[in-house]
């Protein structure tokens, strides 16, 4: 709490346990036991100029993720967050989703937080289910290694998984933006054959520019979605994403 304190984060996580998903269910429950009892330790000594999340754990054993939502949801937190990785979450994204679906009751007013989590049909699934807000580290390490977001107006869909592909030597001539529709600053003033130049040459500007378009994608795709939510047209933002 103290190191979290001295980083200045507006947001932080109560100290958990997030475990292997080999691990046992006799492991996992004697971990949400210690992460239960260090929730409880991090609301006594957190920053309280700090809004303090607490994170549900249990993997993918309902019992656990019961229990543990009614406790971290008792507790006087500022948000609830869910946490474990996919592999812990279930085998499939339909696991996860189904995980979700046994907290869905335990979700109140407070803002809910899904850890690790950023595949585009993810988030429009796991929003579904009651999510507000994800984190994850692919918008620039899928950037670092040449895969560009693009929305369904670029091409982009599940087939491709909303990314292009900067390596081929195809374009080596294409003038256009990533994506005609993204108003970044990288789409405005540089072209794909810029970029694949730069990645093609290890230049660190490339880097720089992908990372840009990649969060300012994902930025404006989660103000879409909430723009959809308000204007009751959100499932219809759905299809249209993930058909």
């Amino acid at each position: 709490m103290e190191i979290q304190s001295n980083l200045g984060a507006d947001i932080i996580m109560a100290f958990d346990e997030c475990t292997s998903p080999l691990s046992s269910y006799e492991y996992q429950k004697s971990a949400l036991e210690r992460t239960h009892r260090w929730v409880v330790e991090s609301l006594k000594y957190h920053d309280k100029k700090q809004a303090l999340y607490g994170i549900i754990q249990g993997a993918h054993f309902k019992d656990l993720r019961e229990k543990s939502a009614k406790f971290i949801t008792s507790l006087p937190f500022d948000g609830i967050a869910v946490g474990g990785s996919f592999s812990n979450m279930g085998s499939s994204k339909d696991e996860m989703i189904k995980v979700l679906s046994w907290l869905v009751p335990y979700f109140d007013n407070r803002p809910i937080h899904l850890l690790g989590i950023g595949g585009i049909d993810d988030i429009f699934r796991a929003v579904e289910k009651g999510i507000d807000t994800f984190d994850c580290v692919s918008p620039t390490r899928e950037a670092r290694r040449g895969a560009l977001y693009i929305t369904p107006q670029a091409g982009g869909n599940m087939q491709n998984k909303f990314r292009f592909n900067i390596k081929p030597s195809a374009h080596i001539k294409n003038k256009s933006p990533i994506d005609k529709s993204c108003t970044c600053s990288t789409c405005k003033n540089y072209s794909i054959a810029y970029l694949h130049h730069l990645f093609k040459s290890n230049e660190l500007t490339y880097f720089r520019l992908a990372s840009i378009h990649n969060i300012h994608f994902m930025l404006n795709m989660m103000q879409t979605i909430r723009d959809s939510i308000k204007a009751g047209k959100f499932q219809q933002l759905k299809k249209t994403w993930l058909k």
